[in-house]
């Protein structure tokens, strides 16, 4: 069969191989693809705990790459004799680091928080040490069986980097759908070690330590298994030391991690990557504020568009006008809108706001047309003729907002936009020039936009170039603030086209409401109008760049600003 195989395909890796080179060829297969997930896994889990993604990823993956050379160094120093041995106990090892490295770091930063960082990198170059070990001596083994270097070395490298390809795509498309971060690290520990005991039982005669090697890959089989099946109830316990009231909810989504808390006066926090992202005590200040001021200055209410806000708390207050006929909501996570419709935490929060919408979700970067859904309230005034009053079409889209904004048609009287700060590269994008030109086409002659701007004390230099970099799009914009008590002083910038508004005629309009249109818990005409003042200086800056995609200057400020 293998002389077949060779004269079909001479140049794959059939070529000249025999039954123990396939095994080894596809053991590093299986290799390549855990040691590259491995990777991922921990910078994710490391991102999710410190913040500043780029930073860790890039870390975590150089140093992991790092030692692998070292490991491959180091091998040359083991002699030739149980290389089988060797090779099945490295996999277990790998396994059994890879497979608790994630746990083991959310234990760490909630136990032990000032030791955090020798816990990390104690299984960052443990893994990559050990997967340095491995290559060579796959190689070496090999050796026996093919001794043509450039055909050994080369089929061994070609599967460990077409490996390294499956397990990026896996753990990228596949992995996500089905177990958290923590579960998906077991299952690729219990791989490796299916590895270590293919291995053991096909070249069983070349292993000296048969029993020996064989019981310990029983043992830490079954603890992989214990700690796949246990993996929930761990995190929930290790996230629990992170949070100071009681975690009720978690949950790792193809885009970030959300987790709820429940304080014992029974107030609810979100947190996503562990930022906060609204308290239930205070979110109506931020909310208020964020909508609207937006509703005073737009001449018309009709189409309203909410980028973010997949929380459903903004559209909370938006519904609160009755000339608004349509809301188009773009936040890029259903699991988000799933779980503000669904999650009786957020019904309560949000007043049921998204409770009879469907959702459409979007997996590709074309827009289609979804199914809309009309929210109808009854009108006992005139039930008789009909039952049911049309107030609002509400659209969910959850695509990235910047792609939504650049393909989207129509124009909209008001676009509120409630993305989280830009504490990663990706989140830069969306404060960028580029964005704010499409955020122009779409707004209507009259049309108003808001834009929370993370703080103008703590950050605000980047409180600034959001203002700045808005202005370069062909926009007016004027800041204001207010203190949202588990946020801090917090921003805001809101504005209209230039060749409709100018800063005076914002500002006058501000200042002659003298009532809202609707019932609000916090926000009075008074408390909006102080809002738009500034202390001497505080909005002063020598900066004058702007925020663009190939810059990722609002990103960068951000990790200075706050120190991640």
């Amino acid at each position: 069969m293998n002389s077949f195989l060779a004269h079909q395909f001479p140049f794959t890796l059939f070529r000249k191989t025999t039954r123990e080179s396939i095994v080894l060829y596809l053991s590093m297969f299986i290799m390549g693809a855990c040691g590259l997930a491995y990777e991922y896994t921990l910078s994710k889990v490391a991102s999710d705990i410190l913040g500043n993604s780029v930073r860790q990823w890039a870390i975590i993956i150089g140093i992991m790459m790092f030692f692998m050379g070292v490991g491959s160094d180091v091998q040359k120093y083991f002699s030739n004799t149980n290389l089988v041995d060797k090779f099945i106990l490295f996999e277990i090892l790998i396994g059994l680091l890879g497979a608790f490295g994630p746990i083991a770091l959310l234990v760490s930063y909630g136990s032990i928080p000032s030791h955090y960082v020798l816990v990390q990198y104690f299984f960052v170059t443990s893994i990559g040490l050990i997967i340095g070990f491995e290559i060579p001596i796959i190689t070496r083994i090999n050796e026996t069986y093919i001794q043509e270097l450039k055909l050994n070395l080369g089929n061994v490298l070609k599967m460990d980097y077409i490996g390294a390809l499956v397990g990026s795509l896996l753990w990228i498309f596949l992995l996500p759908r089905f177990f958290t971060i923590v579960e998906t690290a077991f299952v690729l520990g219990i791989l490796n070690v299916l590895v270590a005991l293919f291995t053991l039982i096909f070249f069983r005669k070349l292993v000296m330590y048969r029993k020996s090697l064989a019981l310990l890959t029983f043992i830490v089989t079954a603890a992989l298994f214990v700690g796949l099946f246990s993996s929930a109830r761990w995190t929930i316990h290790a996230e629990q030391q992170l949070f100071r009231d009681r975690v009720i909810f978690s949950k790792t989504t193809t885009f970030q991690h959300i987790v709820l808390t429940e304080s014992r006066a029974g107030d609810i926090a979100c947190y996503i990557n562990g930022q906060l992202q609204f308290h239930s005590a205070d979110e109506f200040i931020y909310h208020e504020n964020l909508v609207h001021p937006a509703f005073v200055l737009a001449p018309y209410h009709q189409k309203v568009l909410i980028l973010g806000g997949g929380d459903g708390l903004a559209l909370r207050e938006v519904l609160k006008y009755d000339r608004v006929e349509s809301v188009t909501i773009c936040d890029i996570d259903p699991a988000m809108t799933t779980l503000a419709k669904e999650n009786e935490h957020f019904q309560r929060l949000n007043g049921n706001s998204l409770a009879d919408s469907r959702i459409t979700i979007l997996k590709n970067n074309a827009l289609t047309p979804g199914e809309e859904t009309v929210l109808a309230i009854e009108d006992q005034r005139q039930r008789i003729i009909r039952d049911f009053e049309v107030v609002t079409t509400i659209n969910i889209i959850n695509l990235d907002a910047a792609k939504f904004i650049e393909q989207i048609s129509g124009l909209y009287d008001i676009i509120i936009i409630d993305f989280p700060d830009p504490n990663n590269p990706d989140l830069s994008k969306l404060y960028s020039d580029m964005f704010y030109h499409n955020i122009r086409k779409k707004l209507t002659a009259d049309g108003i936009f808001i834009q929370q701007s993370t703080s103008p004390v703590h950050a605000r230099e980047v409180f600034l170039l959001i203002g700045r970099t808005i202005k370069s799009a062909g926009l007016v914009a004027l800041p204001f603030h207010d203190n949202v008590p588990s946020f801090g002083e917090w921003g805001w910038w809101i504005g209209g086209r230039s060749d409709r508004w100018s800063p005076e005629t914002i500002r006058n309009k501000i200042r002659s409401t003298t009532s809202f249109e609707v019932a609000t818990q916090y926000l009075t005409p008074a408390v909006m109008n102080a809002a738009f003042e500034f202390g001497l200086n505080q909005l002063q800056s020598d900066n004058t760049s702007i925020n663009t995609i190939t810059n990722g200057l609002a990103f960068s400020l951000y990790v200075k600003a706050w120190n991640i």
